[in-house]
């Protein structure tokens, strides 16, 4: 390393520490020749794909471009800033593991909108009007009716699980119908 009060090339370390987040290191340095102290740091570069158009042309990948259709697709709704967040590491994170030099737009777009489905059904269906150039009200009815299609679920490993189903999974529970409280129970006349 070139010390940046004499350039000169000889230069030792005599300190190295990792930083908190684990994300660079810190490395104390000595010239040989001025005896001037200074610091470096040593962080991962991650080379992001180039972003390919439907028109052909090529684009950077542009983490705050990301950023921006979020938040026009999730403006006013109840989504916490964490949770998108998580959505666009996800994304970015998908991205790397892919290993491409580039990667078509139309996919990314895909990327998105599982993660805004995942996050807001509303929000999903303002980012597919416009990803999709909905021309008409079937469109967003077929794009509604997508949202409200359950997901499956894979089959639990669980031993106690009958016809597939662990019973102390309660996550479906959220929209099967409950039956009303017998009058005079605790909570009665209130559906739970």
């Amino acid at each position: 390393m070139k010390c940046p009060f004499c350039k000169s090339f000889e230069t030792q370390v005599i300190d190295s520490r990792v930083s908190e987040d684990g994300e660079s290191i810190r490395r104390r340095r000595k010239c040989t020749s001025c005896t001037k102290r200074f610091t470096t740091y040593e962080t991962i570069e991650l080379r992001m794909p180039q972003v390919v158009k439907q028109d052909g042309t090529r684009s950077e990948f542009d983490l705050q471009k990301l950023r921006t259709g979020f938040m026009r697709a999730l403006h006013k709704r109840p989504v916490p800033t964490q949770l998108v967040d998580d959505a666009i590491a996800t994304i970015t994170q998908d991205v790397l593991a892919l290993g491409e030099r580039e990667i078509p737009s139309r996919r990314l777009g895909e990327m998105v909108m599982r993660e805004l489905k995942r996050l807001d059904q509303v929000a999903y269906i303002r980012f597919a009007s416009v990803y999709r150039s909905f021309q008409g009200v079937d469109d967003f009815q077929d794009a509604i009716k997508e949202v409200q299609r359950p997901t499956p679920k894979p089959p639990s490993k669980s031993p106690n699980a009958k016809d597939g189903k662990d019973p102390a999974d309660t996550s479906g529970d959220l929209f099967e119908p409950k039956e009303p409280s017998p009058p005079g129970a605790r909570g009665a006349g209130r559906d739970r």
